[in-house]
């Protein structure tokens, strides 16, 4: 019997570089990002800050930690962008950089990159010069998109909905899956185009926007086909989901230090209320919970650096396990600030919003777990 060589184990630790990375963003956030910013820039219309993407894109190269350097990438890989949504969850950060850098880009590379068609968008997108967007529902877990809504005629013209596709309304390229003559396809489209329309939807996060994204014969550029095709949209939905759970970690990060703040600044009968045993029991066990987050969330990302067969596996219980905790953590929050946590200006409330948000976004706990059931070969009760 030959033996198998045993999977490498995880490392969970963040490098010299990583570390590096985490506090230039978090520098250049804390000066350009703050809650009263962000709050501010939810009623200007705005799909995102262009000025901070800027900045992110320029100053420090976020869009391209995904995309090898020979296409105008940093070429590193999952961990390091997982760093960077850890940030972008404590600041609730209004850019596209998990639908754009994340899905957008890993779904280009799942493509035939010595073409030309591939190659120049991957490299706009790398440097920032314009945003993208997967045309699949904002809800779409891996292994589940489903019959495609869009149908692709020989010439390569696009005709169907996409519904609730995140960052839409600001993209400026399309990915968009489709049904075409000889099997499934992806195409990429221009989203000001002819025979392109976004219908923006009021979502629950403001900080992420959503639309309804409307193709009426809209001229698409195949990108691949067939089986190729497939395997590019899933990889970046799973890619996708098992990076979102370092965005949820960062929220949910954010959201026990601000309570630990608050409650040991506001005195009540004398003594800050952080002392009381009831409050302290609660915010032991959130973090707690917040630690295990880390773990989970670091092993999907170095699962994904990897490639390994466990990929899948570590994304299925990384979105599992994060996902409720960033909501538990933002409505600890909000509770334990008590009144002032359910006003307009304190930020509690985006933290809750993105983290009910991020809890249907490419799939829900519920699905992560049938998953994962079904990875492991575990048999249903």
């Amino acid at each position: 019997m030959t033996p198998t060589t045993p999977a490498a184990e995880p490392d969970l630790l963040y490098s010299e570089d990583e570390d590096a990375l985490r506090a230039a963003v978090r520098a250049l956030l804390a000066d350009r990002c703050d809650p009263a910013t962000v709050l501010a820039a939810l009623e200007t219309g705005r799909p995102y800050d262009p000025e901070l993407w800027r900045a992110l894109t320029a100053e420090i190269g976020v869009a391209g930690l995904l995309v090898p350097e020979k296409f105008g990438g940093q070429g590193a890989g999952p961990r390091e962008a997982a760093v960077v949504l850890e940030e972008l969850g404590r600041a609730v950060a209004p850019v596209p950089y998990l639908t754009s850098a994340v899905l957008a880009v890993t779904a280009l590379l799942g493509c035939d990159t010595d073409r030309t068609e591939v190659a120049g968008p991957l490299a706009d997108l790398a440097e920032g010069r314009t945003v993208g967007a997967l045309a699949v529902p904002l809800p779409t877990a891996p292994g589940g998109t489903g019959p495609a809504t869009v149908r692709a005629d020989a010439d390569g013209a696009l005709t169907g909905r996409v519904t609730s596709v995140a960052d839409a309304a600001g993209a400026g390229l399309l990915l968009v899956p489709a049904e075409g003559p000889d099997g499934p396809a992806l195409y990429a489209v221009d989203a000001a185009a002819d025979g392109v329309r976004t219908e923006p939807v009021t979502p629950l996060d403001l900080t992420r926007p959503l639309a309804h994204v409307v193709f009426e014969g809209a001229p698409g550029r195949p990108l691949a086909r067939g089986e190729r095709a497939r395997t590019a949209v899933q990889r970046a939905l799973r890619t996708g989901a098992g990076l979102l759970a370092s965005e949820q970690l960062g929220l949910a990060e954010w959201c026990l230090t601000e309570t630990v703040r608050y409650t040991g600044e506001r005195t009540q009968f004398g003594r800050p209320v952080g002392s009381f045993q009831a409050l302290k029991h609660r915010m032991a066990a959130l973090w707690l919970d917040v630690a295990s987050a880390r773990a989970a969330a670091r092993n999907a990302a170095d699962a994904l650096a990897g490639d390994g067969p466990d990929a899948p596996v570590a994304v299925a219980v990384a979105q599992a396990y994060c996902a409720p905790v960033a909501v538990r953590a933002a409505e600890e929050c909000i509770q334990l600030h008590a009144g002032i946590g359910m006003t307009w200006e304190h930020p509690a409330h985006l933290y809750l919003k993105r983290a009910k948000t991020d809890e249907l976004a490419l799939g829900t706990p519920g699905r992560h777990r049938d998953a994962l059931a079904t990875l492991v070969d575990l048999a249903a009760p």
